[in-house]
């Protein structure tokens, strides 16, 4: 293996000083390492304490991208993480590799392979990792130092200006931050990040991101299961009240005749079991943010209270003659039509209007194309700990599988179904090493009840002049259309195309061969 050329140091910095976006970067960084060292996949990821997130990738399935590896599970990341140069693990380590029934060109247990990672450090601190494996075993043995301290270098310098601005608020003293253990809680529970990169959960992120640092009150509407708390959770944390309490109030299981005693608090002796004096929400929130889900299921004379409250920032506990201030931002959530129950009476029309001065809907799960994947393997691997596997993985067959679901009941129901497919994987594979869910461990799934195949739903394809189709032979059509015109697109660059079409570059590739797909690049002489 010959050194890194100048040429090569050339590009990859033309191309970081280039990329648009840390995406863009990212992708660019791997593809200078794949041109340097034959591999089969690269990893990039990032180190955050105890844990090591995937930011970008090649040659590896994409529900990768979802896992979240956490050091002291798997020995190769330990080393990596305590070393301050490369490590060439032996090519019959007996280490378990992190990556085992990941690779795409690889399904199964990864026989006997060549394997390295690099710990990438800025100003001694450790940033993350960039790994990189080869089925080929013994074939990172002669690459020279020098050309793995470049590559280091380059990776370190690329992640800390992509992370630079974000980390700056995670670089201060997270001794001097005092978060409630109300909030803590609340926030270590779901796990506190939204996952997913479809379209329309980047916007809202963006929308989480334009309205955070504000102290507007926020109304996060959405069907049951999409992540409401979760947004709201987001919120809290991205705002300027983070180092306060975040307290969570479940609107539609409070009892009516306690609502003002819950909310508001009470002195001893104000009501027949008041024994003692009671802080309301409101007040163990102030400072803070003050969750109230499901909003909609206040009764009328709640919502006054709770309308006098956000007016004037005052409150009233029961049994007392003062009024005490309090600081208090407030965040809701429904997966009522709000509008729709002040037409019908049931929903103060003052109220509403005072909570959705920034109004954020949380999108269903079968409109975030895409993200069923990321979620998949962020929920594998949250199960696989759970359940004490040593390694856990979802076929492609099974991601295919869960794609084609409506998911009436959004992520909540991803969720249940990842975590009993693999109940019953492990039930069929205890004696295997690598345990993989299938697509019938994932259960029989069809459409909601409520869905109904109409004519707005039909592809053109089936009109009336068509008898029969040949979905396989429709579908390569489709497909072939759609990668030449993005080749051509993008003169004919394959990595661009790949990040154009949010795929791996090596899975392109092979679809672009079994379609007899080729770019041919002319000399035109003048």
């Amino acid at each position: 293996m010959s050194q890194i050329s100048s040429s090569a140091i050339i590009e990859l910095a033309l191309n970081l000083a280039g990329s648009l976006n840390t995406k863009d970067r990212f992708d660019r960084l791997l593809d200078t390492v794949r041109k340097t060292i034959v591999c089969d996949a690269v990893a990039l990821l990032s180190y955050h304490g105890e844990m090591l997130k995937p930011i970008a990738l090649q040659g590896l399935s994409r529900d990768t991208l979802g896992r979240r590896f956490h050091v002291a599970e798997h020995p190769r990341f330990t080393a990596l993480c305590k070393s301050k140069s490369p490590i060439r693990f032996a090519a019959d380590s007996p280490l378990p590799d992190p990556y085992d029934g990941l690779l795409i060109d690889r399904p199964g247990d990864l026989p006997v392979h060549s394997c390295m990672g690099l710990p990438l450090y800025y100003d001694d601190k450790l940033l993350g990792l960039l790994t990189i494996d080869s089925l080929t075993p013994h074939i990172f043995e002669d690459i020279p130092e020098r050309t793995l301290e470049v590559i280091s270098a380059m990776a370190s310098a690329t992640l800390n200006t992509a992370f630079l601005i974000e980390q700056l608020e995670n670089q201060a003293d997270h001794s001097k931050q005092v978060v409630s253990a109300l909030t803590e809680e609340a926030w270590k529970r779901d796990g506190g990040e939204l996952i997913g990169e479809s379209q329309i959960m980047q916007k809202l992120k963006e929308e989480i991101d334009i309205v955070a640092p504000s102290d507007f009150n926020i109304l996060i509407y959405g069907e049951t299961g999409v992540g409401k708390e979760l947004v709201a959770r987001t919120l809290h944390q991205k705002s300027l009240r983070k180092k306060g309490p975040l307290v969570y109030v479940n609107c539609a299981a409070l009892p009516e005749n306690l609502i003002e005693s819950e909310l508001f608090g009470h002195v001893k002796g104000a009501f027949t079991g008041a024994d003692k004096n009671r802080a309301g929400k409101f007040s163990l929130a102030s400072g803070g943010t003050l969750f109230l889900d499901e909003i909609g299921e206040l009764p009328l004379s709640a919502q006054s209270k709770i309308l006098r409250a956000i007016q004037s920032n005052e409150i009233q506990p029961v049994g007392q003659d003062n009024v005490e201030e309090v600081d208090v931002r407030i965040v809701t959530a429904t997966n009522r039509d709000l509008k729709e129950e002040v037409k019908a009476g049931r929903f103060r029309a003052d109220l509403y209007h005072r909570l959705s001065v920034y109004p954020i809907r949380v999108p269903e799960l079968q409109k975030r194309v895409g993200d069923v994947q990321l979620l998949s393997g962020y929920f594998v691997e949250h199960t696989r700990q759970k359940l004490g596997i040593p390694q856990l993985k979802i076929t492609a067959d099974a991601i295919t599988h869960l794609e084609q679901y409506s998911w009436p009941g959004n992520v909540r129901e991803l969720e249940h179904v990842i975590s009993r497919a693999a109940l019953k994987a492990r039930a069929r594979q205890m004696d295997r090493k690598i345990i993989s869910i299938e697509s019938a461990d994932c259960g029989s799934l069809s459409m909601s009840k409520n869905e109904k195949l109409t004519a707005t739903n039909v592809p053109a394809l089936m009109s009336s002049e068509f008898t029969t189709i040949n979905l396989r032979e429709e579908t390569d059509r489709f497909q072939r259309q759609l990668i030449r015109q993005t080749l051509t697109q993008e003169d004919g660059n394959w990595a661009a195309a790949a990040r154009k079409l949010s795929m791996d570059r090596a899975n392109l590739n092979r679809i672009a061969k079994r379609l007899n797909i080729q770019v041919v690049k002319s000399v035109i002489e003048n």
